[in-house]
């Protein structure tokens, strides 16, 4: 028995065809049902300027969710810190674990989620909020401790609510910091799977228990796609492999349908970029899928929870893969 919690990331994608209240909605029903799923927690990402994605402004997407759902915790996949002042973070999630109680979660990252351009017109000041992340992660646990301990500036509601934090990364640097500060640790596997291993393992060796975690926790996010067979996955991640390419060539296209032709649309660079990228997700039946996650943790060590991302067009064809995983996961 592996004993894998899982939860989800949404980037909020817009799909061909549809608009940003599309997309919107469509994030909000797939919330729901991946409650009656019984999902540990589903996380909304943060990333500007791109015409693609209706992520700009997380702390209000997590809130909508939140009044549209019941029991399923939410949280950011990250507030990226060196856009924000620590104490208005504070006081957003304070004002939100206010109102839905013991449901609220604040995973944190240190890049700016966008290009250096979009980041210089984004950021309080324009070189040090990276290197000051640190710290103010340090700020914002004060902000959520109890009176006692903070000095003359509190976030209210902040105060003694202890939103659970969480440090994202996706290299070794974030690994440091999260063992450090003896808080969970979330890696970004679905998009820079190459030091996942590594950053799991120095997380877990230099992991200092603190008064909010005993032991290390580690969340790994991963592209997944399960359908009734090998092929019919395979047939849909092509729309996870188009999403990736638009990426890389700076087009940043709304989520395509799938395709037959994938070789077509790409050129041969991107075709085997593509399918390394998809050598690392979990896509295939529910048999594939169940091996590849046992295959996962036996070269990566034990993980705590897996956190999916899904790019799949058709959205009964995404609830259904995510209702899959879920059996998976539930047998493993």
């Amino acid at each position: 028995m592996y004993n894998l919690k899982l939860s989800a990331l949404n980037l909020v994608p817009i799909r061909e065809g549809e608009d940003d209240q599309a997309a919107i909605k469509d994030m909000v029903k797939l919330a729901q049902n991946l409650e009656t799923l019984d999902y540990e927690r589903y996380w909304i990402a943060e990333h500007h300027n791109a015409p693609n994605l209706v992520s700009s402004a997380t702390a209000l997407l997590i809130q909508h969710t939140l009044e549209h759902t019941s029991k399923i915790r939410v949280g950011s996949g990250g507030i990226m810190l060196p856009n924000h002042a620590p104490l208005v973070v504070a006081e957003q999630f304070g004002t939100m674990e206010t109102i839905f109680p013991e449901r609220v979660d604040l995973g944190l990252g240190r890049a700016p989620g966008t290009d250096m351009m979009t980041a210089s017109t984004l950021r309080r000041d324009q070189h040090n909020g990276v290197y000051e992340f640190p710290e103010e992660v340090e700020q914002l646990a004060k902000y959520f401790g109890p009176g006692n301990h903070q000095a003359y500036v509190r976030a209210y509601p902040a105060v003694d609510k202890h939103v659970p934090l969480y440090i994202l990364g996706s290299s070794t640097d974030s690994a440091h910091l999260a063992a450090r500060k003896g808080l969970p640790y979330v890696f970004a596997g679905h998009f820079a799977p190459q030091q996942m291993k590594d950053a799991i393992e120095i997380y877990k060796d230099l992991f200092e228990p603190s008064n909010e975690l005993s032991k290390p926790y580690v969340i790994v996010c991963l592209n997944a796609i399960v359908a009734d067979t090998d092929e019919q996955a395979e047939y849909l991640s092509t729309t996870q492999a188009q999403v990736m390419v638009s990426i890389t060539r700076g087009r940043m296209q709304p989520v395509q349908p799938p395709t037959d032709d994938l070789k077509g649309i790409l050129t041969p660079t991107e075709f085997e970029i593509a399918q390394q990228r998809m050598s690392s997700s979990l896509i295939g039946s529910e048999e594939t899928v169940k091996n590849k996650i046992k295959t996962f943790i036996d070269e990566h060590g034990d993980i705590d929870e897996l956190m999916a991302i899904s790019y799949i067009y058709d959205q009964e064809a995404q609830l259904d893969s995510y209702h899959k995983l879920k059996n998976v996961v539930d047998t493993l």
